[in-house]
């Protein structure tokens, strides 16, 4: 065992780790060399736990996958540190889950019962649970617990709703406060942890985790995990099911249902490019592998950014790498987000406004300027689409949440409008200096979770206070505390969505027929210009022509026809209705599917119709997606 721990410090040295096998644990164990936050402890709206009194700094997890029952049996063994003679009790965040039993240990193997209470059930924050901890040199808790069958950071599948159809899948979801529902945890970002992970899962499928995982695994029986590096627990993540592996480079590669995994390692076959990419302008990458898992298409987002292994969404499966952005985004949260991370929900923008500007920075190199451009407009009309309709607590970027479901705040704002910011802070900078700049802030805060006020300190001390004839033209109150955009919001062009623009006009005034517009030659990016700029009010009979030259109403980007779906339904075009239908049953990304049936609702007809689908597309929707389509539809 000397021989593979010395091995493994040498491969974290150079960068990379080998792959354990399933049953190999280092030694010594993780949770004896933990890393240290250094950053203060804040308030947490969103958290029942007392980190700032006993704090849980390492996790050892034991689960049984349970397909029949749709549920989790195991314990999770909880490493805390607390002050010497504290007397204060360890409280937990847990949502739904069956708390069997509780017991301490100081560390030497023997356990002891513990007394515990389980708090009133919040609909919102779920339940405390308070373990009572005797004095002396408690080092370990462990909780015996199951999990519900509706846990909302889970979702339980069957065969049919596969891409494969062969086995059943299990897959969680724990941003924002998902963790709890599957895991009791000190379920705040702030909280960062090391952890290992036993799960035993049926014949036939195989289990993956945010952690070193082995490419070459068989189906069926136990498998062991390790994550050494601290991370908040929503960063947790696990699934089951009939996976495939294929590598797409050194340190790269993707899991898949053997049905699709050849499509998808082509598709996100420039991941190791973009790795490359980033690590040339910010430093290096710190994980070690970085894989992504293409998961069924009822996943709710278009990616999570579980370290090590990316979660992704099928629906970025295009054939020509067009929607691949959302790899350069994922990946991208390995330096923010994942290195460093929001302290608390209010500070989301930390992670996903920097997170957009370096996704785009990571297409300029691996894409060109053009396709990052095109990006980046297209983020701004998304932009400004969500500020004409939200509140104005909503536009600002240190948003808050107290009192209401964090997932609230994932709008638009803490994205786009954070990336303008850093965009503004580099063209007034220049790029060579907020690149530096960048580096070094990575370097700083790596593997902590700081606030916004934690950020605005580092900013003034290392490159406001630098030139402060230029940081006086930066309305950073305004930026970070401020409703809408700030006057002097940078806003990108494209010369090719101005050919585009010019293009939609003549065809509009019937001065250029559908067969003549250049569409061999439009990219993804250049389709979805050219639909978002009709007219709501968009006759069908335009519409038909267009789907007569260009069969849009099959088409196969998920992108280009959730566009074109959304001006059929605004259009009465009914031509593409069961189409509506069919995508709207098969897939369960939220970006894609709320905006249809926001659209459908707006009328008698279309809230039957919205109804008649949502009943038998609901089944297959994960939870946080029922939890924000139900009062949309009307219908439970």
């Amino acid at each position: 065992m000397k021989l593979v721990a010395v091995m493994l410090l040498l491969a974290l040295i150079g960068g990379c780790r080998p792959v354990l096998s399933p049953t190999v644990q280092p030694d010594p164990a993780p949770g004896e060399r933990m890393q240290t936050n250094k950053s203060a402890i804040v308030s947490d709206v969103h958290s029942y736990s007392n980190p700032q009194k006993v704090r849980v700094r390492h996790v050892d997890l034991d689960w049984t996958v349970h397909f029949d029952h749709k549920v989790m049996r195991g314990h999770a063994d909880l490493l805390i540190e607390r002050p010497a003679g504290s007397s204060d009790p360890l409280i937990l965040d847990t949502r739904d889950l069956t708390i069997v039993t509780v017991s301490t240990s100081s560390g030497d193997g023997s356990w002891s019962p513990a007394e515990f209470t389980l708090g009133t059930p919040d609909k919102l924050l779920g339940a405390p649970l308070t373990i009572t901890l005797p004095s002396g040199s408690v080092k370990r808790v462990r909780v015996e617990y199951e999990t519900s069958p509706g846990a909302s950071g889970l979702q339980w599948m069957e065969p049919s709703q596969t891409a494969g159809r062969k086995s059943p899948f299990m897959f969680t979801q724990s941003q924002a406060i998902h963790a709890r529902s599957w895991i009791p945890v000190q379920d705040s970002p702030q909280v960062r942890l090391t952890y290992t992970a036993k799960v035993r899962v049926p014949p036939g499928v195989i289990a993956v985790m945010s952690a070193e995982n082995n490419p070459r695994t068989s189906q069926g029986g136990e498998y062991s995990f390790v994550m050494r590096q601290p991370i908040p627990a929503y960063l947790i993540a696990l699934a089951v099911g009939d996976l495939a592996f294929r590598a797409t480079g050194p340190r790269t590669g993707i899991y898949a249902d053997p049905t699709i995994v050849e499509s998808a390692a082509a598709e996100f076959a420039d991941t190791e490019a973009m790795i490359k990419a980033t690590e040339s302008l910010y430093g290096p990458y710190r994980w070690g592998r970085y894989d992504l898992l293409v998961l069924p298409p009822s996943f709710p987002f278009g990616g999570m950014e579980n370290p090590v292994l990316t979660f992704a969404t099928p629906t970025v499966i295009a054939g020509d790498r067009s929607l691949v952005s959302l790899v350069s985004h994922e990946l991208a949260h390995s330096w923010s987000g994942n290195l460093v991370t929001n302290a608390t929900w209010r500070d989301f923008w930390l992670n996903e406004g920097f997170t957009v500007y370096l996704e785009r920075r990571i297409l300029e190199v691996v894409y060109g300027a053009r396709r990052a451009r095109m990006e980046a407009v297209l983020g701004r009309r998304d932009l400004d689409s969500d500020l004409a309709k939200l509140d104005d607590r909503d536009e600002i970027l240190y948003v808050d949440l107290a009192g209401r479901d964090p997932d609230d705040g994932f709008t638009h704002v803490p994205y786009e409008k954070g990336a303008l910011f850093l965009l503004q802070l580099e063209q007034t900078f220049g790029r060579d200096r907020f690149d530096r700049f960048l580096r070094g802030y990575f370097d700083h805060f790596a593997f902590q979770s700081i606030t916004t006020a934690d950020f605005v300190t580092y900013l003034r001390a290392n490159l406001l206070n630098e030139r402060p004839e230029l940081a006086a033209t930066i309305p950073l109150d305004e930026w970070i505390y401020g409703t809408a955009l700030p006057a002097s919001a940078p806003r990108v062009t494209s010369d090719a969505f101005t050919t585009v623009e010019q293009l939609s006009a003549r065809w509009l005034s019937r001065e250029i027929q559908s067969a003549a517009l250049p569409v061999k030659e439009w990219t993804t990016h250049e389709w979805l210009h050219f639909l978002s700029s009709m007219p709501k009010d968009l006759s069908a009979d335009r519409m038909a022509e267009l789907d007569a030259a260009f069969k849009l109403t099959s088409v196969g980007n998920s992108e280009i026809a959730h566009q074109w779906l959304l001006m059929a339904i605004r259009a009465g075009y009914e031509p593409a209705y069961a189409r509506v239908e069919e995508y709207l049953v098969s897939i369960g990304r939220r970006k894609l599917i709320k905006p249809l049936y926001e659209e459908l609702v707006k009328s008698p007809a279309g809230r039957d119709r919205a109804q008649a689908i949502y009943r038998k597309a609901r089944p297959g929707y994960h939870p946080i997606a029922v939890t924000t389509l139900d009062p949309i539809v009307g219908l439970k």
